[in-house]
């Protein structure tokens, strides 16, 4: 199996070596390259093909929340875990927003730093959408704005009534295996379903999915 190749962004020195340091033991993951600055990101994405993008969301020049943006804009773009000190920030939200997997905080024990880049490197979102949750809440208060929950709930209307029932599930943080024993689908069908809702709302994953379930007032109540 072809490792995992993953793209080092921070502008601190010591926290490239730590990382590098710390996946350097682990035989399915390849470091292919470094940048200290957000603007470095896109010229070494298409020259080393990264699949995993570990982004600083502070940097001096281009910060990792710009760079996200871009980057995710690409039809060919890696999956991005944004490295922050903060576990609640307005800056790793929007991050999370415009397609982000998820975020690690930068004193995240070296195993689960790793467990990370292999969940989303297989299409898993590093954050459970309850975590997603409790972030929106911590930073923006309980209640998304009104015109964003009218703006969710107007995208919505582009899903089919199962499709519907399957993005509501999918932000309670509900497992394809779950899902499809709730609604009494196959996993198969159900990874369909989920495939088709990223399509037709132009999302990235499966926290997005979890993001706009929220905003649009969904997901009201679940713990």
């Amino acid at each position: 199996m072809n490792p995992i190749r993953v793209l080092l962004v921070d502008d601190d020195p010591l926290v490239r070596a730590g990382l590098s340091f710390m996946m350097g033991g682990a035989d399915d993951i390849e470091i292919v390259g470094e940048a200290a600055d957000g603007s470095h990101v896109a010229p070494l994405i298409a020259e080393l093909r990264p699949h995993v993008v570990l982004m600083d969301i502070r940097m001096p020049t281009m910060d990792g929340l710009a760079a996200t943006e871009a980057l995710r804009k690409r039809p060919d773009a890696p999956e991005v875990i944004v490295l922050t000190t903060f576990h609640a920030d307005e800056q790793v939200l929007r991050a999370l927003r415009a397609g982000a997997a998820g975020f690690v905080l930068k004193d995240t024990p070296p195993a689960e730093i790793v467990a990370a880049v292999r969940a989303v490197a297989a299409g898993e979102p590093v954050l459970s959408p309850t975590v997603t949750q409790q972030l929106i809440t911590q930073v923006t208060g309980v209640d998304p704005q009104q015109g964003r929950r009218e703006r969710a709930l107007e995208r919505l209307t582009l899903l089919g009534e199962r499709e519907r029932e399957v993005a509501v599930a999918v932000g309670r943080g509900a497992s394809n295996a779950d899902i499809a024993a709730e609604l009494y689908l196959s996993v198969a069908t159900v990874k369909a379903h989920v495939s088709r809702v990223l399509t037709k709302l132009d999302l990235n994953n499966r926290v997005q999915i979890a993001l706009l379930a929220h905003d649009a007032g969904l997901l009201d109540g679940v713990e």
